[in-house]
């Protein structure tokens, strides 16, 4: 028997029910996380000017600017903000999508775990998750292009290496990519 999850969000100043047959249910917690007026990210996306040999569909992250770029083709890209690694955890290189997941799930690696034993050992993906919305898992790496319940943290330098996002910029990124899609991490 199904688990009925039932969470509560404010339409036109009256509170209604949304029902989620499990707590995956992708579309439920995507209308929770989008009637969340703190939610946004304090960087817009936007459609911009950017000069790239790359294919369209490839990813381009830049850290140091900490913007992420989908190339669009025709000298165009859409441009996100971005979280990028703290200090001593920056990387770099290329990679290409590996897997992708809706509210995925989040087991923290041993070596998060050391540096900060007072996380939880298993989170399933949900709201409340930090993995977020959306995931865009890198190579056979550790690290994942995804959503953040702490929108506030775009264009700040503070993961243990992963790129996060806005839950609703990851959407819509996750909403244009592909298995396979090629990404290319700059300093």
């Amino acid at each position: 028997m199904k688990r009925l999850l039932v969470a509560f969000f404010i339409v036109f100043g009256a509170l209604e029910p949304v029902l989620a047959a499990s707590p995956r249910d992708v579309k439920a917690f995507d209308q929770i996380i989008a009637e969340m007026p703190d939610a946004s990210s304090p960087i817009k996306r936007f459609q911009t000017w950017f000069e790239s040999a790359e294919k369209p569909g490839t990813i381009v992250i830049r850290a140091s600017e900490r913007r992420l770029y989908l190339i669009l083709g025709d000298n165009s890209a859409m441009k996100y903000g971005i979280g990028v690694a703290r200090e001593g955890f920056e990387w770099s290189g290329e990679y290409r999508v590996s897997m992708k997941r809706q509210w995925p799930d989040w087991t923290p690696p041993d070596e998060m775990l050391k540096r900060q034993p007072d996380l939880p050992k298993h989170m399933d993906g949900g709201p409340d998750n930090p993995l977020g919305a959306r995931a865009l898992y890198l190579g056979d790496t550790l690290y994942r292009i995804h959503g953040s319940n702490e929108p506030e943290t775009i264009g700040q330098a503070v993961s243990s290496g992963c790129i996060r996002m806005a839950n609703e910029d990851v959407i819509d990124l996750y909403s244009r990519v592909h298995v396979g899609t090629k990404v290319i991490i700059e300093p």
